[in-house]
């Protein structure tokens, strides 16, 4: 399903709060508001922004690291892309 970026999150609606939360930030992502290896948003800032909980933040952010969307650093944030190659 494509997201507008610009949606809020749906509490009444049949989709998860997490799910919709992870549809707009791949289509955040894709309209370009983090660019390739860069940080996005730290999850505070998506529990404040969405007017969600911090769970629901990352079960998102689990979904976009399974679907290989992002990557994350202990204690630095989630990447957009995935991990440079080890050398």
């Amino acid at each position: 399903m494509a997201s507008n970026p610009d949606a809020e999150i749906d509490h009444e609606g049949p989709v998860t709060p997490y799910r919709q939360l992870a549809e707009i930030l791949k289509a955040r992502i894709a309209r370009g508001d983090w660019a390739e290896g860069r940080p996005i948003a730290s999850e505070t800032r998506l529990v404040q922004e969405y007017g969600i909980a911090r769970t629901t933040v990352r079960r998102a952010l689990d979904v976009l690291v399974e679907e290989r969307v992002v990557w994350k650093v202990q204690g630095r944030g989630t990447y957009v892309g995935q991990p440079p190659a080890e050398s």
